[in-house]
């Protein structure tokens, strides 16, 4: 049987094979609802993209796994999307979308240099004149519908400076920009 995924040299770190092959197992199950329905493994368009998978040389290539994750993610968030509309109808659906982005749009369009709290001084975090760049784009996006796509969130990238913004308040941002920008689609 042939590897679903490019694997990197002997020497070179990779995704860990066996990690990955069961994940995406469990997930085509839970995908086809076969587990979810005997009370098994669940899974959301959230679980997806925190997904983390121990590294190991000869591994899997990260740069095909994490692009079939990305896709894995998006076809869970379609049917998670699909389920509320009929659960609660296309105006319910799209107010609560709205209403998640006018709260990220709150954060964004704090001024510069204090949209996101700080690591600390002595600790390292995303430089926050990249991060307020960004979050231009972002802006215009939610106002204006300019054209930002959910791999531009996804694979954003930000120098490190010594009391930069804090990492982890970042990025939860921008997985809620990500879950909008999904829900709307």
């Amino acid at each position: 049987m042939s590897a679903p995924f490019p694997r990197t040299r002997t020497s070179t770190l990779g995704y860990d094979v066996e990690e990955v092959d069961d994940f995406l197992a469990k997930a085509r199950l839970a995908y086809d609802e076969r587990l979810a329905s005997t009370g098994g493994y669940a899974l959301t368009s959230e679980m997806v993209r925190n997904t983390a998978f121990g590294m190991q040389k000869g591994g899997y290539y990260a740069p095909a796994v994490d692009a079939a994750l990305e896709r894995l993610e998006d076809a869970f968030a379609l049917r998670e999307r699909d389920r509320a509309y009929q659960a609660a109808g296309d105006e319910a659906w799209y107010a609560e979308a709205r209403r998640r982005a006018g709260e990220i749009l709150a954060r964004l369009e704090r001024p510069a240099g204090q949209k996101f709290a700080r690591a600390g001084f002595l600790r390292v975090g995303y430089h926050p004149k990249d991060v307020d760049a960004f979050t231009q784009y972002l802006i215009e996006y939610f106002r204006s519908g300019a054209d930002v796509t959910v791999t531009d969130v996804r694979t954003v990238v930000f120098r490190s400076r010594r009391g930069g913004y804090s990492e982890a308040q970042v990025d939860a941002v921008l997985d809620a920009v990500v879950d909008v920008m999904l829900a709307v689609r």
